[in-house]
Order: C-alpha cells, then structure tokens, then sequence
C-alpha cells in the first residue's frame, strides 16, 4: 500500500512538472501554429544556470535570477529564431526550432565538457514529510498545488487581461488580429515569456527529485511534455495539464512494474495512438477548412 502511495504521489508530482512544460508548448501553438522543439532544451538550461549561480549567489536571491534569465532566453530565442521567419513556410521555422534545440545542447556540452551536473540541494524542497506512512520530498508534495496556482493566475491574465484579450485574438485569427491594430510580434513575446518562467519553474521543481543533469536532460521531459499536449488537445491548456498528469501518473505506474524499461515508450505508444483515434486531443477543437 505505501509503494502505491508513493508512486501516486510521485507520479502526480511528475506529470505537475511536465505539465508546467506542456503549456509552453500548447501556447505557442496555440498563437503561431508551431512546435517549439527548443522548449525542453530551455528548461534544461535553467537547470545549469541554478548550478553556476548558486555557486556565487545565495538560493534565494539565486532562483528568481535564474526565473529572469530563463525569461530573457526564451524572449531572445523568439526575436532571434522564429520573428524573421515569420512568413517563411512552417518547415523553415520548424528546421529553425531543431536548430535552436542543438544549438543549446551543444553549448552546455561544450561548458561542463559533457560531464553530469549535480543539481544543488534548496532546503526547503529537500525536506521530507510523511504522508500516510511514506515520507516524500517537499517538492513532490508542492508540485500539484503550485502548478494548480499558476494556471489558475494563467487562465486569469488571458480571460481577464488586454494582453489576454490579444493572445485569444491573435489564436483565433492571426492576420485579422493583425488588421485589427493588434502588436502581433508583442504578443508572441510575451507568450514565449510565459512559457518560458513556466519551465524554469518546473525545472527548480523537477531537478530538485533528479539532480543529475547532463545537456540532453531537457530533450525526454520536453518530450514527454509535448506527448502531454498532443494527448491533451494541442492548443489547450487544460488539456495540456490534465495530459501531462495522465501521462506522468501512468509512467510511473509502469516503473512500479516489472515492465517499467517500457515506461518511457509507454508515453510515445499515447501518442500515437491518440493520432490514430482522436487527432485533435481530448479538449481539442476540429477545425474546418474552407476551400
């Protein structure tokens, strides 16, 4: 009974911190019809930058530094990568987007010389309390709530915000939102800026339970992420969140098996199979293209 509680809870943990992934994805497809396939690689660079500032910095001054600069490379990645693209076909902007992937996986190679990174212990997550006889991290135990927290702030900036306002309208009709006077290239910055304090945040949450970090660590749970977002109905972001949950507490019930080698396939099995059946995802919506 106490092994079904912890991988419960460690596997809503999990899914909390994919999901906080998986809404970086759904919102920038949900504006520009595009895969951010850099995302997971985003979150992996936060990871390293809370390794080398700690280093220098207290924790607490160290994390929301780190908050910021994740923020400042999401807003450089867009401007960089993706603006002068923006009437080039999708296939240039999706090349553009692997590009960025690598590009970043290689400049933390190349800074820790492929070496594994050991992620600092912030005392306050590293605690652990016990939950029905299992003693769990704080981490695993705030996840839930804390990303319960930022959807609910994230749903209220875009129902009840102008810049929300803009984000609904930019999504339902990129060039009449356009024509209607709206800052078309303002508003995907500030989305790329979202979903990129977003995944720093599930990076402080994620490396905390798996401090090992090496340059390919972004690339699964960016991944997985994006599985969570397919699953859930791409352009959702209830849907990426309840995907990214259904995903992280099933993958975990896998490990509990003996045939936990295939949880990781487990997820790409979803995903696939969610193709075939329902393309658009659970909260997906079907889109009728006029000819």
């Amino acid at each position: 009974m106490q092994s079904m509680i912890t991988t419960l809870l460690t596997g809503i943990s999990v899914g909390g911190q994919y999901a906080l992934i998986a809404i970086g994805y759904t919102m920038v497809y949900g504006i520009l019809r595009l895969i951010n396939f850099a995302h997971g690689d985003v979150f992996m660079v936060a990871g390293m930058m809370l390794i080398w500032l700690a280093a220098i910095l207290p924790l607490p001054v160290a994390i929301p530094v780190v908050i910021a600069i994740t923020i400042l490379l999401g807003f450089c990645i867009e401007r960089a990568a993706y603006l002068p693209l923006r009437q080039a076909p999708r296939m240039s902007v999706m090349i553009s987007a692997i590009g960025v992937s690598y590009l970043l996986q290689n400049v933390i190679t190349y800074l820790t010389g492929g070496q594994p990174m050991t992620y600092p212990t912030i005392p306050f997550l590293a605690q652990t309390v016990e939950i029905f006889g299992t003693k769990q991290t704080m981490a695993t135990m705030i996840t839930l709530p804390a990303v319960i927290l930022l959807v609910v702030a994230l749903t209220f900036l875009i129902n009840h915000t102008k810049v929300g306002m803009a984000m609904r309208a930019v999504s339902k009709d990129f060039e009449t939102s356009r024509l209607m006077g709206i800052k078309i290239n303002n508003v995907i910055s500030v989305t790329f800026i979202i979903g990129s304090a977003l995944a720093a945040v599930g990076s402080v949450l994620y490396f905390s339970n798996y401090p090992k970090i090496v340059a390919v660590s972004g690339a699964l749970p960016g991944l997985k992420a994006f599985v969570a977002a397919v699953f859930g109905g791409i352009g959702s972001i209830p849907g990426a969140v309840i995907g990214a949950f259904i995903i992280g507490i099933c993958e975990n019930l896998i490990k509990a098996t003996p045939y936990s080698v295939f949880s990781d396939a487990f997820t790409f099995a979803v995903l696939v199979i969610v193709l075939i059946f329902r393309p658009t995802g659970i909260f997906g919506e079907k889109t009728l293209d006029k000819v």
